[in-house]
């Protein structure tokens, strides 16, 4: 672990025991985690949640599947983590009253617009902000608070370093969650636009394609870079924050999230396991201790599911580290490489646990290829037959080992000497992970503490409580008698009272109050146990289920909206991010704003001097993303002298707020403006326009604008779309040896670079000031088609995202546009105009209504 940040020591009574969350895509799933030790699990219903794929929840299922969940002492969160467009708020109120009244414990929500609507009709429900919401950093929290939002806790960015949590931590008092283990989203949470730009499924809808894990071809400056067999470039390794529990447990994070409603059984069980462990051997000493992750609990993560662990960003950036490139799906566990290849052996100098059963994989830098593999039927070493073979059971580290496979399971001559080989199935370790939650049988008990009061003549009382203080009292049914031998006693009592059997609890302690010496009946004690028992299930299934609701709050809110606004005037903007694409649409004399968006952010200084006073608007752009400690970005655009600005995020609103108090500001698409009730939410505290997102087709998009007023609004008419929009550089990773920014020697100012897919396009990547990647669509996006329908429904404000585009096409697509948005060139011809002139031609894109 890198010692670049260290939190202080802090003493374990301190220290807050953070829950395990676990991903809960399946009952099987959901079983596993609880079974295991996990303190909250995490899962969707049919409607509205980031991963469709999964099994997901009938809405209908709920209220017994929470009742369960809470009898055994575990949380249950719903995930409602999209956006979600207008014609759909009604039922997002239907799915949140239910849920409300099912006793979920808390809601994850991406949508400001949803977690307004959450608040309103459920005032008592918790409300998550999950990390589709981009918040990273304490001042992107107060942006929420600030918009009046109650959030009881917070999702943080997988991209934040332990260094920036802790700065995170001092500036909010919001719960902090963070992801521990599993997958890592390239690019930002809630700011992937890539499935949504190449086949119109959305990330934000739950429908990810995973571009991310496919082979690309690195372009620089127009040639092709041979980078091996490192072609996945868009691909991380996965999170593995084991070693880091103490860390972050220092740092004040009250819950440890574990990545995958897609994965299996095994993956969960194997996972929280790891975890559970983790966090109580870090609570074990008198001082928050680190745990070291062990062998066995190293290979079960490994095999369950693994595409090799990083610690991602936890640590300090390492862009090296993060991505790997060679493979894009599960791997499991690296056993060796191969030696020679024979009619029906394999030669392996194996390096890792392998037995007769486990599936093989070969690895020829070929994942995307016909990887061959099978399950080992024999093995043999120094010419004898060998069951296993166990580095740690073995005097040798590593042996020279003939594999043989079932007949025709692995074509030998797609084998090579110099595969790598991995361990991808391992049947026996599945069948240790199913035994840990399958069936009825309950493995995993909650602590709960007893109280027996009691004196001769009267009842015996028993109270139980649970670890969240749930309190069940119950009197035995005839008074105890005093006791002429064999009293009643502690010792007695807890022998007793402790046998809990199948139930949920183990007793943890017992304290007797007892008046004189008494007798009991072992009988009535036992059914004083059982009584006592049942309450506390009772009162622990009914919990969260007496909240309070308004029914009304939709309509109220819609209502809020105004219906209409004065129309406006046309008016064209553009943005560049070049200074001779600002000084060419300055002299087209058609715009009315001129916005920049610069790698170099002294550049928007010298912009500013090519926007006369009397001409344009300049208006530079933010970040789309604010990390702790970048509120300097911010300070430069406005000592640039603009006549507003265009916000990407919340983190930068409350520094400009704050700052510069007065100066207009515009709400771009990275705010997810889907519905009416945040663009309402925004345009009333926050902004004088919004650009809608980019998630909208062109049917949602005019039913956006039939339910606020167009006037709010600015609609993006050209560009390449911002697909990933990432942490990961790969400038550095792969035109350079550095590690980050300080060393990497900023490729990124001397190189262009484009990632080539499959079919031949090729999606430009740019570094912002930041030193974030966004990889841009090949193609270019035009609304013109729909021009009619828009201007129709109102819109009188648009705008032009260049990109690469010299001058001479600045002029042209100026040129092209601004009669069109006055009315007086019907779009449609502009559309066939770009089909048939455009080098690369043209896409509807997120627009297109299929």
């Amino acid at each position: 672990m890198p010692a670049a940040f260290k939190p202080a020591p802090l003493p374990k009574a301190l220290a807050s025991r953070p829950e395990i969350l676990a991903p809960a895509g399946t009952r099987d799933m959901m079983r596993a985690a609880v079974e295991n030790g996990a303190d909250a699990v995490y899962f969707g219903v049919q409607e509205f949640n980031a991963r469709l794929r999964a099994a997901n929840f009938a809405l209908d299922e709920l209220p017994e599947t929470l009742a369960w969940l809470h009898e055994r002492g575990v949380r249950g969160y719903l995930t409602l983590n999209t956006l979600v467009f207008p014609s759909e708020l009604e039922e997002a109120a239907r799915v949140l009253l239910a849920v409300n009244a099912a006793g979920i414990d808390a809601v994850l929500v991406q949508d400001l617009g949803v977690a307004r609507l959450a608040n309103a009709l459920a005032p008592e429900m918790p409300v998550h902000a999950s990390t589709q919401m981009s918040l990273t950093s304490a001042e992107s929290v107060a942006g929420v608070e600030a918009l009046g939002l109650r959030l009881s806790r917070v999702v943080l960015a997988r991209e934040l370093s332990r260094k920036e949590l802790g700065t995170v931590r001092r500036g909010t008092e919001a719960e902090l969650e963070v992801f521990v283990h599993g997958a890592i989203c390239v690019a930002y949470s809630g700011q992937c636009l890539t499935s949504e730009a190449l086949g119109g499924r959305s990330a934000n809808r739950g429908e990810c394609a995973q571009a991310c894990r496919l082979p690309y071809d690195l372009m620089v400056d127009g040639k092709h870079l041979d980078v091996g067999d490192l072609r996945y470039v868009l691909s991380p390794k996965d999170l593995s924050g084991f070693e880091d529990i103490g860390d972050l447990v220092r740092l004040g994070i009250v819950s440890l999230k574990i990545e995958g409603r897609l994965k299996s059984p095994a993956y969960v069980a194997a996972t929280v396991r790891a975890y559970r462990d983790a966090v109580d051997r870090a609570f074990a000493a008198d001082e928050i201790a680190d745990p070291a992750l062990d062998e066995a609990n190293r290979r079960a993560l490994e095999m369950t599911f693994s595409r090799g662990f990083t610690g991602g960003y936890l640590h300090e950036i390492n862009h090296q580290a993060v991505v790997e490139g060679r493979f894009p799906k599960k791997r499991g566990l690296f056993l060796g490489t191969v030696t020679a290849v024979a009619q029906r052996r394999v030669a392996v100098r194996l390096q890792g646990p392998l037995k007769c059963g486990d599936g093989v994989v070969f690895d020829a830098g070929r994942p995307d290829g016909d990887e061959q593999g099978g399950r080992v039927y024999t093995m043999f070493r120094d010419g004898q037959l060998m069951k296993i073979f166990d580095p740690l059971l073995d005097a040798e580290p590593f042996v020279e080992a003939l594999l043989e496979f079932g007949s025709g399971a692995v074509d030998l001559a797609k084998v090579n000497v110099g595969d790598r080989v991995w361990k991808t199935s391992d049947p026996a370790l599945d069948a240790e992970l199913d035994a840990t939650w399958a069936g009825d049988r309950i493995r995993f008990r909650r602590p709960v503490e007893m109280v027996v009061r009691g004196a001769a003549g009267a009842p015996l009382a028993l109270e139980i409580t649970d670890e969240d203080g749930l309190r069940a009292e119950v009197l035995d049914a005839e008074p105890a008698a005093t006791a002429a031998k064999h009293a009643l006693d502690e010792a007695t009592l807890c022998e007793q009272l402790g046998r809990l059997g199948n139930t949920p609890f183990e007793l943890r302690g017992l304290e007797a109050e007892l008046e004189g010496a008494l007798y009991v009946p072992v009988s009535r004690l036992n059914e004083l146990r059982r009584r006592a028992v049942a309450a506390l299930v009772d009162l622990r299934r009914e919990r969260g289920t007496r909240r309070s609701a308004d029914p009304g709050a939709l309509a109220r809110l819609r209502a809020e909206v105004p219906h209409a606004e004065p129309d406006a005037e046309p008016r064209l903007s553009v943005l560049c991010r070049t200074l001779a694409q600002v000084r060419a649409a300055v002299e087209s004399g058609a715009v009315h704003t001129v916005y920049t968006d610069f790698e170099d952010i002294r550049l928007h200084r010298e912009a500013r001097a090519l926007v006369p006073a009397v001409g344009p608007r300049f208006v530079p752009a933010t970040l789309r993303v604010m990390k702790p400690g970048e509120s300097g970005f911010v300070r430069k655009l406005i000592e640039a002298a603009p006549d507003a600005v265009l916000v990407r995020n919340l983190a930068a609103w409350q520094v400009l707020r704050a700052e510069a108090p007065g100066l207009e500001l515009l709400g771009d698409y990275s705010l997810n403006v889907a519905n009416e009730l945040t663009a309402a939410l925004l345009r009333g505290r926050a902004f004088t326009q919004l650009v809608p997102s980019y998630d909208l087709n062109i049917e949602q998009l005019l039913d956006l604008l039939r339910a606020a007023p167009p006037a709010w609004f600015e609609v993006t008419l050209h560009q390449y779309i911002p697909m990933f929009h990432m942490e990961h550089c790969v400038f550095c990773r792969y035109l350079s040896d550095g590690t980050d920014f300080t060393n990497c020697g900023r490729p990124c100012e001397s190189h262009e670079l484009a990632l080539r897919d499959r079919v031949g396009y090729e999606h430009y990547v740019k570094a912002d000031a930041g030193c974030r990647n966004t990889v841009f669509n090949a193609v270019a996006q035009s609304a013109s088609a729909y021009l009619p329908q828009l201007l129709a429904a109102g819109v009188s404000r648009w705008r032009i995202d260049f990109l690469r585009e010299d001058a001479e096409a600045v002029r042209r697509a100026v040129a092209l546009y601004a009669p069109a948005v006055r009315g007086e060139v019907d779009g449609r011809e502009i559309w066939r105009h770009l089909r048939a002139n455009s080098k690369l031609g043209v896409t509807r894109g997120s627009l297109d209504r299929e």
